[in-house]
């Protein structure tokens, strides 16, 4: 019987989902993070990356799991990866030596030149919330060739000034990571379910360049605590296909069926 659900409109969260998986390529080895980025890199793989290397934190290398993992250390990573290597080899040989085209990363907290908070909100030693921390996201941030950030466009995410610098974006602008002696690109979008942002070449600073269907200009502007800019040719990411919907949707049902409403 037919999935009712097939037919229904994409949710923003589902678009958000879709852009930053038309991001991957076939030949990217990618390090993916829980949640978004893990849904958005396997509907890449299950798309039109079929060829896609994916790696998690554990050290699960071209794992090609069948449902959606709850954590890095779910058992569906490690029993369809290619290998499974130590998490020291993992940063020390992988991570730090270069061989990871892409990292995918999503905090609670963005700045306007993408550096991430995952460790406070508020003051450091009298915080209002204690966050998870960096894990390896401080590493990914600097070592992989390119950043991709998945975040839900809100206030309380998208701040003028961040509580923690947890992970390297552009620093405080042009040459920030260069003067760090870091030689990797940083983050080079930032996926939101409202829209794209990219950093602007000579600024640095997070310009919406990309209107997912139905979104406006007032809807992100008033969800960004900074003033937004947006390119001078704002473009209008394609909605999802009916595959990448259908594959999304079938992806999450199993998910769902294995974890219940942890998935």
């Amino acid at each position: 019987m037919p999935d009712p659900s097939a037919a229904a409109p994409a949710t923003p969260i589902e678009t958000m989902t879709v852009a930053a998986a038309r991001a991957l390529g076939n030949d990217d080895v990618c390090f993916v993070g829980i949640g978004a980025p893990s849904a958005a890199c396997n509907l890449a793989r299950l798309t039109h990356a079929p060829g896609i290397t994916l790696i998690y934190e554990s050290g699960t290398i071209g794992t090609a799991p069948a449902v959606l993992p709850l954590s890095i250390g779910d058992g569906e990573l490690c029993e369809t990866a290619l290998t499974t290597v130590s998490v020291p080899e993992m940063f020390r040989y992988w991570l730090q030596g270069g061989r990871i085209t892409i990292g995918f990363l999503g905090g609670a907290q963005i700045d306007r030149f993408a550096n991430l908070n995952t460790t406070v909100v508020g003051p450091y030693d009298r915080p209002k919330v204690r966050l998870p921390g960096g894990g390896g996201a401080p590493e990914i941030a600097t070592c992989c060739g390119e950043i991709f950030v998945t975040m839900a466009l809100g206030l309380r995410a998208f701040v003028d000034t961040l509580d923690f610098v947890t992970s390297l974006g552009h620093g405080s602008g042009p040459g920030s990571r260069a003067r760090l002696g870091v030689t990797t690109r940083g983050p080079t979008r930032v996926i939101t379910d409202y829209c794209i942002l990219e950093p602007d070449p000579a600024t640095a600073e997070l310009t919406v360049t990309s209107l997912h269907a139905g979104a406006t200009r007032d809807d992100v502007a008033s969800r960004i605590a900074w003033p937004v800019r947006f390119a001078e040719r704002l473009a209008e990411t394609p909605p999802p296909t009916p595959l990448e919907l259908e594959t999304l949707r079938a992806l999450h049902a199993r998910t769902r069926r294995a974890h219940g409403d942890q998935g």
